[in-house]
Formats: structure tokens, sequence, C-alpha cells
């Protein structure tokens, strides 16, 4: 099966609002976090939005990339 690549506008779709999945990107993989209390209705820490690249936020984030490593890989960003 060929992977997905998500174009930014793409990736915004999947915001968990309204029923809708929440997937993040992070150094170029999508990730589907819709099965994570912590990302609530799209919304992770009130700090974060599901839809987006937190490629840039993670320096600045309390936990390590690998948190992600539990929730699936949907995809690949753009870019």
């Amino acid at each position: 099966m060929e992977e997905r690549v998500f174009t930014v506008d793409e990736l915004a779709a999947f915001d968990g609002k309204e029923g809708r999945a929440a997937y993040v990107a992070l150094k170029g993989k999508v990730y589907d976090v819709s099965g994570s209390i912590t990302w609530d209705n799209g919304e992770h820490g009130d700090e974060h939005s599901a839809g987006v690249d937190l490629t840039d936020d993670m320096d600045f984030a309390p936990h390590a990339e690998d948190v992600l490593d539990s929730f699936p890989v949907v995809g690949a960003l753009e870019g």
C-alpha cells in the first residue's frame, strides 16, 4: 500500500473537531492522535491544536518526541 502524502492544507482538515480525526505531523510523519484523551476535541493542553505540523513546537514540549511512537503513522507531510 502506498503511503499517503498530506499537504499542509489537507492536514488542517484533520483537526479533531465535530467528529473529525485528529492528525498531527512531526518531522515529516503524520500521526493519528484521535484515540488519545490528551487530544480531546483536537486540543492538547490548551497549547496545541490538531491538524498542524508540531515539529518546531517540540523543542518546548515537556515530553520527548517518542511520545508519538504509540500512535499510528498515517502518512507523510509534503515537503
